[in-house]
């Protein structure tokens, strides 16, 4: 069965944003044992660029010590946008090789260092928020696992 890890900064305050996330992480363990870890936002002092990068690099310490010996996939502006059919091929090229692990970062973004550990991944050029974000990455997974199983979801 493949494994996927999704990392997330911060955590679903929001009862209808842990529903969703629920509903699509009970879809996908059909297809593939999935595990979600939040680890804790990093306070900032002010909004300063040092105090951003200083809690971006803190951030970046937790998450490296969740991703190691897996095959990351870093969720951001820059990346690389595909459509469904071919994320669901990324899946399971990567999922083939070992432990998926996409990571999504804070309201500030994820830090160089995480960001140079795989290739990226972007939903698009649009500022979301980052709780929407993993309810839409879970969503594209499982949309990923249907084709890959024949499973009648993708249109």
């Amino acid at each position: 069965m493949r494994k996927i890890t999704i990392v997330c900064v911060g955590k679903l305050k929001e009862k209808f944003w842990v529903d969703a996330v629920c509903e699509y992480t009970k879809r996908i363990s059909r297809f593939a044992d999935i595990n979600i870890v939040e680890i804790d936002e990093s306070k900032i002092a002010d909004t300063s660029p040092t105090s951003i990068n200083k809690a971006l690099d803190n951030e970046a310490q937790k998450i490296q010590n969740i991703v190691q010996n897996k095959i990351v996939v870093p969720l951001c502006i820059e990346g690389k946008q595909q459509d469904s059919v071919q994320f669901a091929d990324t899946v399971a090229k990567q999922t083939d090789m070992g432990e998926l692990c996409f990571v999504i970062g804070s309201s500030y973004g994820l830090s160089d260092t995480i960001k140079k550990l795989g290739a990226q991944l972007s939903f698009g050029k649009m500022t979301l928020p980052h709780q929407l974000i993993r309810i839409v990455l879970c969503e594209q997974i499982y949309r990923a696992l249907t084709i890959l199983n024949n499973t009648a979801y993708h249109k």
